[in-house]
């Protein structure tokens, strides 16, 4: 079970790899000054956080943890352990070992002059691409602690046991390093609804140096 959240944050960011290439060669092509080539991406409403009280009261006298090399905290329910703690990969998971609601979170490191509104909005028309075939039920923006970033919530998956990934993308400049940030809860579809206030709450509860 430990080794369920590396797994999960190692399978996305696979998927990312082609998508980051091309980013990179067409920052390459058409400098980095440029307008960011989106469909409907930069006209979306930019939200912030609002905790409902559900939301709130799922983390009703959890712990504060600092994820000291990154310069990342959170908010999590009671009981939550760490289970890996690296430079660029942190996670945390639910108290009770039949269940594999975690919260994974990993760094990337990208070149001076990546691009990064353009990837930004290229995870946005991702997003909506899966949306539009029933992969995806929730996208926005959402700006976490002054930081821009895409949100997106999986649709409840086929199987009960399959994996159904709350996420949220964003670039920051960080120990002068341009970074990328993917911030992923993840639970099964049979026990997301069980979860989904603390999911909710722990991100929102995110805290980040930029």
């Amino acid at each position: 079970m430990k080794h369920i959240p590396l797994l999960l944050v190692l399978g996305f960011a696979l998927s990312l790899c082609n998508l980051t290439k091309r980013l990179k060669d067409t920052g390459k092509s058409e400098g980095s000054n440029n307008p960011p080539a989106s469909s409907g991406a930069n006209n979306a409403a930019v939200e912030r956080p609002e905790p409902t009280a559900a939301q709130k009261a799922a983390l009703a006298g959890g712990q504060s943890v600092n994820w000291d090399k990154q310069g990342i905290s959170w908010t999590l329910p009671p009981g939550w352990t760490k289970t890996a703690d690296e430079l660029k990969t942190v996670s945390y998971q639910a108290p009770r070992s039949g269940d594999t609601v975690s919260l994974n979170v990993n760094i990337s490191t990208m070149d001076e002059s990546f691009p990064t509104d353009i990837s930004l909005n290229a995870f946005y028309d991702q997003a909506r691409t899966r949306a539009k075939n029933g992969e995806v039920d929730q996208l926005k923006w959402l700006e976490i602690d002054g930081l821009k970033g895409v949100e997106f919530r999986e649709s409840n998956p086929e199987k009960p046991d399959g994996f159904r990934r709350l996420q949220w993308l964003a670039y920051r400049k960080y120990a002068g390093q341009v970074q990328m940030v993917n911030l992923m809860l993840a639970t099964t579809g049979k026990e997301f609804p069980r979860y989904q206030d603390a999911m909710y709450g722990i991100l929102y509860s995110t805290k980040i140096v930029h």
